[in-house]
């Protein structure tokens, strides 16, 4: 049987996951590939953001890099996070949530119609 995962994450968390699933990235790639990802609906400021970095963080859903890029072509001052394998069952856990959650939805009569009377 699959391990469920107790802790809801945000949208914004989860974004942050996905995002992270492709690799290590400093807060403003995280930023700008959330909201290249959605097509813009989705677009989180610093302070979303950031509060939310260090949500994941207290968690252990994500760490800080140890490794830096060289000075020479990065900033010093970014800080690097990278997902951790509970981030990463975190993520998947999260999705097939989603996945039940819409399975569900396309069951209802969302449709902005008016139900046909049956003749």
């Amino acid at each position: 049987m699959a391990r469920t995962n107790p802790t809801f994450l945000t949208p914004a968390a989860f974004q942050i996951l996905l995002v992270l699933a492709g690799g290590e990235q400093h807060g403003y790639e995280i930023m700008t590939e959330i909201a290249r990802e959605s097509g813009g609906a989705l677009r989180l400021g610093p302070t979303t953001l950031y509060r939310t970095i260090r949500t994941l963080l207290k968690m252990g859903l994500i760490e800080e890099a140890s490794e830096r890029p060289d000075p020479e072509i990065d900033d010093q001052r970014r800080r690097y996070y990278r997902l951790t394998p509970a981030g990463r069952q975190s993520a998947r856990a999260e999705t097939e949530r989603l996945r039940r959650l819409v399975a569900v939805a396309e069951t209802k009569p969302l449709s902005d119609r008016p139900e046909q009377e049956a003749n």
